[in-house]
Protein backbone atom coordinates (compact mmCIF):
# COMPACT_ATOMS: atom_id res chain seq x y z
CA UNK A 1 0.00 0.00 0.00
CA UNK A 2 1.05 3.21 -1.03
CA UNK A 3 0.56 6.03 2.03
CA UNK A 4 1.41 9.72 0.21
CA UNK A 5 1.27 12.22 2.32
CA UNK A 6 2.00 16.38 1.30
CA UNK A 7 5.43 16.33 2.76
CA UNK A 8 6.79 13.93 0.68
CA UNK A 9 8.17 14.72 -2.93
CA UNK A 10 6.88 12.90 -5.72
CA UNK A 11 9.78 12.80 -9.02
CA UNK A 12 8.55 11.64 -11.91
CA UNK A 13 10.88 10.49 -15.15
CA UNK A 14 9.56 12.08 -18.16
CA UNK A 15 11.51 9.49 -20.39
CA UNK A 16 10.89 5.48 -20.27
CA UNK A 17 12.80 3.32 -18.73
CA UNK A 18 13.95 -0.47 -19.73
CA UNK A 19 11.79 -2.60 -17.23
CA UNK A 20 13.66 -5.25 -17.72
CA UNK A 21 16.05 -3.19 -14.86
CA UNK A 22 15.09 -4.21 -11.55
CA UNK A 23 15.46 -2.34 -7.92
CA UNK A 24 18.95 -1.83 -8.07
CA UNK A 25 19.12 -0.42 -11.69
CA UNK A 26 16.06 2.05 -10.93
CA UNK A 27 18.53 3.14 -7.64
CA UNK A 28 21.67 3.94 -10.25
CA UNK A 29 19.03 5.61 -12.34
CA UNK A 30 18.03 7.89 -9.60
CA UNK A 31 21.62 8.77 -8.45
CA UNK A 32 23.51 8.94 -11.84
CA UNK A 33 20.80 10.37 -14.43
CA UNK A 34 18.17 12.13 -11.95
CA UNK A 35 20.62 13.36 -9.95
CA UNK A 36 18.39 12.70 -7.45
CA UNK A 37 19.28 11.04 -3.61
CA UNK A 38 16.93 7.48 -3.62
CA UNK A 39 17.63 7.28 0.13
CA UNK A 40 16.10 11.04 0.44
CA UNK A 41 12.39 8.85 1.55
CA UNK A 42 10.77 10.47 -1.85
CA UNK A 43 9.09 8.56 -4.59
CA UNK A 44 10.60 8.23 -7.68
CA UNK A 45 8.08 7.32 -10.86
CA UNK A 46 8.80 5.45 -14.09
CA UNK A 47 7.07 4.44 -16.72
CA UNK A 48 7.83 1.74 -19.28
CA UNK A 49 8.33 2.14 -23.24
CA UNK A 50 4.87 1.25 -24.09
CA UNK A 51 3.46 3.34 -20.74
CA UNK A 52 0.94 0.44 -19.69
CA UNK A 53 3.07 0.14 -16.49
CA UNK A 54 4.22 2.37 -13.58
CA UNK A 55 7.19 1.46 -10.92
CA UNK A 56 7.76 3.32 -7.56
CA UNK A 57 10.79 3.22 -6.19
CA UNK A 58 10.85 4.75 -2.34
CA UNK A 59 13.33 4.07 0.66
CA UNK A 60 11.43 3.87 4.34
CA UNK A 61 14.30 3.85 6.15
CA UNK A 62 14.89 0.32 6.31
CA UNK A 63 14.61 -0.84 2.72
CA UNK A 64 13.42 -0.29 -0.05
CA UNK A 65 10.05 -0.50 -1.95
CA UNK A 66 9.14 -1.24 -5.40
CA UNK A 67 5.95 -0.64 -6.29
CA UNK A 68 4.03 -1.94 -9.94
CA UNK A 69 1.22 -1.20 -11.89
CA UNK A 70 0.24 -2.67 -15.05
CA UNK A 71 -2.89 -1.62 -16.52
CA UNK A 72 -5.07 -3.85 -18.14
CA UNK A 73 -5.89 -2.24 -21.09
CA UNK A 74 -4.73 0.78 -22.87
CA UNK A 75 -1.95 2.73 -21.72
CA UNK A 76 -1.30 6.19 -18.95
CA UNK A 77 -2.62 8.51 -21.75
CA UNK A 78 -1.59 11.84 -19.20
CA UNK A 79 2.49 11.34 -18.86
CA UNK A 80 3.84 14.38 -18.22
CA UNK A 81 6.16 16.05 -20.64
CA UNK A 82 8.96 17.92 -20.12
CA UNK A 83 11.97 19.07 -21.82
CA UNK A 84 13.45 18.22 -17.98
CA UNK A 85 14.36 14.48 -17.21
CA UNK A 86 12.57 14.99 -14.27
CA UNK A 87 9.37 16.82 -12.83
CA UNK A 88 7.82 17.25 -9.76
CA UNK A 89 4.11 16.54 -9.07
CA UNK A 90 2.07 16.49 -5.44
CA UNK A 91 0.70 14.08 -4.12
CA UNK A 92 -2.34 14.28 -4.96
CA UNK A 93 -1.61 14.50 -8.74
CA UNK A 94 0.11 11.24 -8.33
CA UNK A 95 -2.88 9.82 -7.22
CA UNK A 96 -4.46 10.91 -10.39
CA UNK A 97 -2.05 9.88 -12.60
CA UNK A 98 -2.63 6.30 -10.62
CA UNK A 99 -6.00 6.19 -11.77
CA UNK A 100 -4.55 7.19 -15.14
CA UNK A 101 -5.37 10.71 -15.23
CA UNK A 102 -4.73 13.69 -16.17
CA UNK A 103 -2.73 15.30 -13.47
CA UNK A 104 -2.06 18.64 -15.11
CA UNK A 105 -5.96 19.83 -14.49
CA UNK A 106 -5.68 18.70 -10.48
CA UNK A 107 -6.79 21.84 -8.73
CA UNK A 108 -6.17 21.50 -4.82
CA UNK A 109 -5.78 24.36 -2.40
CA UNK A 110 -2.18 25.37 -1.66
CA UNK A 111 -0.23 23.52 1.01
CA UNK A 112 -0.84 25.08 4.29
CA UNK A 113 2.48 26.73 5.75
CA UNK A 114 3.32 28.69 9.35
CA UNK A 115 4.75 31.54 9.32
Amino acid sequence: MLILTPKHKIFIAVQYVDFRRGLDGLIALCRQTLQLDPFSGHFFVFRNRKGNSIKIVVYDSQGFWLHQKRLSRGHFKHWPKSKHAVIYLTHAQLNVLLFNGDPSKVMTAPAWRAI
